[in-house]
Order: structure tokens, then C-alpha cells, then sequence
């Protein structure tokens, strides 16, 4: 007899954030994310886009994502609304700085060693708004894919 599992899929209810650890595992991910972009010459580049000192760019998206993972809503309540695209569209983002930000939180997520499963699922889900970005600052600076 096969085994089904009771476990709700990832992106179904608080399924996702359940699966990094609640809120103290998300800051983990989030700060672990943050240090390896400071720390490797490859993600460098994408660090220094961020206004310094960087707790507010932490705080932001450990907040954003704990909503976007299901869970309470609480970028809203400290910063406002946010609509991702708009709020980088002031960055100069190609298809090298989406996928720098893609592979430095793939690394994040390895680094912890979170189950291979849920890296991918991440991954692929952070796809989506990385390309929105990437599409409204090519329009707003006129630039290629680069």
C-alpha cells in the first residue's frame, strides 16, 4: 500500500513558511541570504544596490516573505502596501542581477540545508517576481537583457 502523505504542498495555506521554520527559521534564511551576498564576490554587486546600513532591506523581506509564505501579512502593517515591481523599479536589474539574486538565495537555502524539495519549489516560485522586476526596469531604463 503506498503512503500518502498529509503534509500540505508547499504554497498551500502557511505550507511553505511552516517549512523554513516559522518566523525564526525565515530570519535565519534571510539573514544567512544577506551574509552570503556581502561575502561573495559574485553576489557583491547586488549587495551594494542596497541602502546601507542593510537591517531595513533585512526587516523588509524577512516581512514580505512572511506573508508571501502564507503567513500574516506583516510588511503591510510596518511599511505599507508594496507592489515588487514598482518598489525596485528605481534599480537597473538585467538578466545577470535576477539571477545572481536567484542563485544567492539558492545557495541560502542550500547553506541551511533545507530539503531539496523545498530549494527548488523556492527557486522556481522567486522566478516569477524576479522576471516582473527585471521586465518593469527594462522598461523604465530602457535596457536589453544584458
Amino acid at each position: 500500500m503506498t503512503e500518502v502523505s498529509t503534509q500540505p504542498a508547499f504554497g498551500e495555506g502557511d505550507a511553505t513558511l511552516q517549512a523554513v521554520g516559522g518566523m525564526e527559521g525565515l530570519t535565519k534564511l534571510v539573514h544567512n541570504f544577506y551574509r552570503i551576498m556581502a561575502e561573495t564576490s559574485d553576489y557583491r554587486p547586488l549587495f551594494d544596490m542596497h541602502p546601507q546600513p542593510i537591517d531595513t532591506s533585512i526587516d523588509k523581506l524577512v516581512l514580505f516573505l512572511h506573508g508571501w509564505m502564507g503567513g500574516e501579512r506583516m510588511y503591510a502593517k510596518k511599511y505599507g502596501q508594496i507592489a515588487l515591481p514598482r518598489a525596485h523599479a528605481h534599480l537597473k536589474v538585467n538578466d545577470k542581477e535576477r539571477l545572481m539574486w536567484l542563485n544567492c538565495m539558492s545557495d541560502a537555502i542550500r547553506d541551511l540545508g533545507y530539503p531539496e524539495e523545498l530549494r527548488a519549489y523556492l527557486v522556481s516560485a522567486f522566478s516569477v517576481p524576479a522576471g516582473r522586476i527585471q521586465q518593469v526596469s527594462q522598461a523604465t531604463h530602457g535596457q536589453g537583457s544584458e
